[in-house]
C-alpha cells in the first residue's frame, strides 16, 4: 500500500507532494522560496478522479470543483498507479473496483462530473418543487463561532481572512440570507482549501450538505 507520492517538477519549479494519513491527504506543495500545506478531509472527495491533460484531478463533492491534482505518472506509472489505488480505496472506505485510470473513458468524465456520491437523506433527490419549500433557516451562532475559533487555531488566518470575515458577518446576522450566500459563493472558490476548512469546521460542513445542491 503506498501512501506518500512525491512529484518533483524541477529545481526552480519545485515538487509536490501528497500523503495520505488516516482519514485526511495532507498535500504540501514545494517552490524554491515557500511552501503551501493543506490538509484535505478524503469523507469531501469524490473517489472517481478525472483527467485533465497531463494532470489527474479529484473533485470535491461540493459542486464538482477541483481541489488538487496530481501529474499523471510522475515520477513513474508504478508508483503513481499504486498511490492513486490506495487513495481511490480510502475515500471510497472499501476496496476500489473503479475503473483504472488509463481506461478513463470521456462518457466517465462526464459522470464523474455529474454524479452525487454524497450520501445525505432523501431531500436532495427530491423534485425541484420541493425543494422550493425548503426555506433559509437562521444559523446556530453558538456552533459556528465554535467552528471559527477552531479555523483561527489550526489554520494560518491570513490564508483563510476573506473566508472568516464572511462567517464573522453570518455569525453576525444569522437571519440574512445574503449573508450565508456570500460566505457559501466564497466557499465555492476556495478550491484546495476545501477540505482544509471542512477538517476543523464540523458545523459549516453540515450546513453547506444542508443548503448547496450537489
Amino acid at each position: 500500500m503506498t501512501t506518500k507520492l512525491v512529484q518533483n517538477k524541477g529545481f526552480l519549479k519545485g515538487s509536490n507532494e501528497y500523503e495520505i494519513v488516516n482519514d485526511t491527504i495532507i498535500v504540501r506543495i514545494k517552490s524554491l522560496f515557500k511552501e503551501e500545506k493543506s490538509t484535505i478531509d478524503l469523507s469531501t472527495l469524490d473517489p472517481k478522479p478525472v483527467i485533465n491533460n497531463s494532470e489527474l484531478e479529484f473533485f470535491s463533492q461540493y459542486k464538482g470543483h477541483a481541489v488538487f491534482s496530481l501529474l499523471l505518472n510522475k515520477p513513474n506509472s508504478v508508483e503513481f498507479n499504486a498511490f492513486i489505488d490506495t487513495l481511490k480505496q480510502n475515500i471510497a472506505g472499501e476496496d476500489s473496483d473503479f475503473p483504472s485510470i488509463e481506461t478513463v473513458s470521456p462518457e466517465t468524465k462526464q459522470a464523474a462530473l455529474a454524479r452525487n456520491v454524497y450520501e445525505e437523506p432523501p431531500e436532495f433527490l427530491e423534485s425541484s418543487d420541493t425543494q422550493e419549500q425548503n426555506s433559509f433557516e437562521p444559523v446556530n451562532t453558538t456552533r459556528l463561532d465554535e467552528d471559527i475559533n477552531m479555523l483561527k487555531t489550526y489554520l494560518e488566518e491570513d490564508t483563510f481572512k476573506p473566508f472568516l470575515k464572511t462567517l464573522e458577518a453570518l455569525k453576525a446576522e444569522p437571519h440574512n440570507e445574503a449573508a450565508f450566500q456570500k460566505m457559501q459563493d466564497t466557499f465555492n472558490n476556495m478550491g484546495i482549501y476545501q477540505g482544509a476548512v471542512l477538517t476543523y469546521a464540523p458545523y459549516l460542513k453540515v450546513l453547506l450538505s444542508k443548503y448547496i445542491n450537489f
